[in-house]
């Protein structure tokens, strides 16, 4: 597996590892505590299935993954790229989960601002669901943590048939509903190209 530096809605300004305003430095330096603790967690037990590490060494909020395609499944052979974002409030307030190597699919972002974004419940603010979509419980809670997040992540690109309720890509979600021999033949052909590039 390549390494990533080291080892289930869904915009960018600041950078990601930098201070917000108005937030507290004690939210700060506790978020870093409880991200420098899970990695050197991930470090010293690694989990089948996914890589992880810093971007950049000097600023824990910001994450490069590497998430190997699940066997039996589209994404087998696929090494997918992605980051995690994570708040100065985590972990109160959830990361962003944004794909690098392009995506297919009816839950990831494909164009705009939020293009390879992941939109999965446990990665949606806390709280209700103002749409009724999700029950307060699948959303984001403090005790996620990033394995949690990574393995809900696979097992939605695990799924045979992907979830089609609110859909990020409607596009990929309208391929899946009527015509989905060619949506496989997409997210394969993508998968292929993924590994092709993590090899370049």
């Amino acid at each position: 597996m390549p390494p990533a530096n080291g080892t289930s809605t869904p915009s960018h300004g600041s950078r990601p590892g930098s201070t917000k305003p108005g937030t507290p430095i004690s939210n700060t330096s506790n978020s870093s505590l409880i991200l420098r603790k899970q990695l050197l967690d991930l470090q010293k037990s690694p989990v089948d299935g996914f890589s992880a590490g810093l971007v950049d060494d000097d600023n824990i909020l910001e994450w490069q993954i590497v998430i190997m395609g699940p066997a039996d499944t589209l994404y087998e052979g696929a090494i997918l790229k992605a980051r995690l974002i994570f708040p100065p409030e985590f972990p109160l307030q959830p990361p962003k989960m944004i794909f690098d190597s392009e995506m297919w699919h009816p839950n990831v972002y494909h164009k705009g601002d939020k293009k390879g974004e992941v939109c999965v419940s446990i990665l949606h603010q806390p709280g209700e669901d103002e749409w009724g979509y999700e029950d307060a419980g699948e959303r984001w809670l403090p005790v996620h943590t990033v394995e949690s997040v990574l393995i809900s992540v696979i097992s939605l690109l695990s799924q045979d048939v992907p979830d089609l309720n609110s859909p990020a890509n409607v596009d990929a979600a309208k391929e899946v509903r009527e015509d989905f021999a060619s949506y496989k033949k997409k997210v394969k052909r993508l998968a292929r190209r993924s590994a092709e590039e993590a090899y370049d």
